[in-house]
């Protein structure tokens, strides 16, 4: 487990010093994570984890009850947190906007973060933040790197090597020097794995080879303060099982500038300001990983290039006074997508980029946490942007092009957000309650209004029909932090406004999927346990539930994860440690194949499944660490509810059928820190 320092309790409405970063309480294998505060995780990517260690982002996040994978293959699935997908979630990497390029979502966000490079994981669930971008209906996650400052010239290395069954193998480094006037830091990472087996033995299309770099210098000219400059790239590929074509490359190149200047000395406590570059080139093809399908909806070789380059910015001011922290400030961003194709092998190169769209958001923020009297607090936050959206397309309609009807439009909305929360502590008890309200309006984004090939009835596309999301969601919780137990529990319900929903046609219409608004209700929550039975054993459970229904017709939301809880027991005397993971999954008949997002669809119903690993540890000194583990022991043959449909050109029949997780798998993971 880890914490952040302070306290169980730890308030998170509170600007965070340099005190109030993650602790590593000799956790050697994560099978879970508590929240530190209301609504709020915090955990350390770099440690080892069960199942096997995340090679991205999305895999990663599935360790915080309430999140969820639509899995497609071996990697760069698309996270879910509480039922609710794409931009609802608003995804950070080193507080910047990293967006995808696939219109159907292969290259979501998270596809480009190596999780092990990052210092800290931030979540914050439902809309109860405004700092960090408006829209966020089901949550906020950010992977951010600390700054590494030197009380003395000095190197500090962190590293690991993993080796794991289907090929898998990874090597990690973070290095950096400095001294207290300057340092320079080297974070790098590369993972590859093969094709794996599912416990039925079959072989499913999923490998991978990634890579990620980045490199920062920072001046320090004392401890308080710190300009950072920072540049970055990486690129891949992945086979998908469930998909049309494969990711033949996923190159990313990312700039970086911030400043931060904490302990001012009068009201004004800090400033923290940065811009960023993100832009990233991905080609989807069908022939470099597999062999087009001749029977197949595409029987010749082509391929598919796209890109999206995303610039931005954020300052924010933090305030302190006698009971009150209030952080104000502004961002902005753009962003342009563009893209080009072709028939033939690498011919797509021989042709010029088009730009497709082009987006623009402004937005101020003010965030107060008031420390009232006996143990109270109320925090709330308002935030407006602006936010803009142009259509560049000459022509839509999927299959059957036709003149884009809203070519070189511009759509304009200003959407504001805003939340209060009440805690209170219990006096005397290591107990806190809150309850909180939040109330969020979301631009459609750039899947929603340029992927379907239809929108509203009446409207000429989705680009010119689709309205804001609107969501409003109460939050209420308890957490109590005692000696020898923790306990947490959460619930959320919520209504929203013109939920955007894709219908999925029938195919000989010409129109494959039409996006459309409307309202919706969810609810649902999360629970967890923590038992310190003796002095080196703990055990620990964790339930998760998410539930959602068009308000009008009654039909279920589509894509929903079902109910899912993890038992877990471990042994930890500082030098071995030994754990057991079961992972129980519920069957979900709740569906609405007709229904779907822009991934993809409900497959209908599915089965639910019991999956059992183990893992070990050792610390062979205070530098390096061995850790291992069996997934699914067992071998059982299981398979999401959250998948695509395996793609024809792998052998899959027309009906669709699941992709299957892999069977047994055994690896070793050596982590090392100097």
């Amino acid at each position: 487990m880890q914490m952040v320092a302070g306290g169980a309790l730890a308030e998170e409405g509170a600007p965070a010093s340099r005190a109030e970063r993650v602790v590593n309480l000799d956790t050697l294998v994560v099978t879970g994570v508590a929240p530190v505060a209301s609504l709020t995780w915090v955990t350390d990517p770099r440690l080892p984890r069960q199942p096997v260690p995340a090679s991205d982002g999305a895999d990663y996040l599935k360790t915080v009850p309430g999140f969820a994978t639509l899995r497609s293959g071996g990697t760069n699935g698309d996270p879910v947190l509480r039922g609710q997908f794409g931009s609802r979630l608003n995804l950070l990497a080193g507080d910047g906007a990293l967006m995808g390029a696939c219109p159907s979502r292969m290259d979501n966000a998270m596809s480009y973060v190596s999780p092990e490079t990052y210092d800290r994981l931030t979540i914050v669930k439902g809309p109860q933040t405004v700092l960090w971008g408006g829209g966020a209906s089901a949550g906020t996650v950010r992977f951010e790197r600390e700054i590494p400052y030197f009380d003395q010239p000095g190197l500090r290395l962190d590293g690991s090597l993993l080796a794991g069954s289907h090929g898998r193998n990874d090597q990690v480094l973070n290095a950096a020097a400095g001294n207290p006037r300057a340092y320079a830091r080297l974070t790098a990472s590369r993972s590859e794995a093969d094709d794996y087996r599912d416990g039925g033995g079959a072989r499913v299309p999923s490998a991978w080879e990634k890579w990620n770099a980045d490199a920062a210098i920072g001046w320090t000219p004392d401890p308080d303060t710190v300009l950072e400059a920072s540049l970055g790239g990486g690129d891949g590929e992945a086979r998908y099982a469930g998909r049309g074509m494969d990711g033949a490359q996923f190159e990313r190149t990312s700039y970086g500038l911030r400043f931060e200047k904490k302990a001012i000395g009068g009201a004004l406590d800090g400033i923290a300001a940065n811009v960023y570059y993100n832009d990233v080139d991905h080609v989807m093809d069908n022939y470099t990983l597999r062999d087009p399908d001749p029977a197949g909806m595409m029987p010749m070789p082509m391929a598919s290039n796209v890109a999206h380059r995303t610039t931005g910015g954020r300052v924010a001011l933090e305030w302190r006074g006698e009971g009150w922290d209030l952080t104000t400030g502004v961002d902005a961003r753009r962003s342009r997508h563009a893209q080009r194709s072709a028939m033939g092998r690498g011919q797509y190169l021989a042709q010029p980029w088009s730009v497709d769209a082009r987006f623009r958001q402004v937005g101020a923020f003010a965030e107060l946490h008031w420390h009232l009297a006996g143990r109270r607090h109320l925090i709330g936050g308002l935030r407006v942007d602006r936010a803009e959206a142009e259509d560049l397309r000459r022509t839509s309609g999927g299959m059957m092009p036709m003149p884009n009807p809203s070519f070189g439009q511009v759509r304009s909305e200003t959407l504001p957000s805003a939340f209060v929360r009440f805690e209170q502590d219990a006096a005397g008890k290591p107990l806190r309650w809150y309850a909180g309200i939040g109330h969020t309006q979301r631009m459609p984004d750039y899947w929603e209004l340029f992927s379907p090939n239809r929108g509203p009835d009446g409207a000429a596309n989705a680009f010119a029909g689709l309205r804001p999301e609107r969501t409003t969601q109460l939050d209420v919780g308890l957490r109590y932090a005692g000696k020898r137990v923790d306990a947490w529990v959460s619930a959320y319900a919520g209504r929203m406004q013109d939920y955007i929903a894709f219908d999925y046609m029938d195919a000989m219409t010409g129109a494959t999927t039409r996006a459309r608004n409307a309202d919706a209700d969810i609810r649902g929550g999360e629970a967890g346990v923590e038992w310190r039975v003796a002095e080196h054993w703990k055990l620990g459970g964790t339930l998760a539930y998410s539930w959602g229904e068009l308000a009008d017709a009654g039909q279920a939301l589509p894509q929903m994860p079902p109910l899912e809880s993890r038992l877990s027991a471990s042994f930890d005397n500082k030098r071995w440690s030994a754990g057991a993971l079961l992972r129980l999954v519920a069957a979900q008949d709740r569906v609405s194949p007709s229904l779907g997002n822009v991934v993809g669809r409900d497959l209908g119903p599915s089965g639910g499944f019991a999956v059992f690993s183990l893992n070990a540890g050792y610390r062979l000194s205070d530098h390096l660490r061995l850790a291992a583990g069996i997934d699914n022991l067992f071998d059982r043959d299981y398979s999401e509810h959250l998948n695509l449909a395996g793609n024809s050109a792998f052998g899959y029949p027309a009906d669709p059928v699941r992709i299957h997780e892999p069977g047994r798998t055994a690896w070793v993971k050596l982590n090392a820190s100097f």
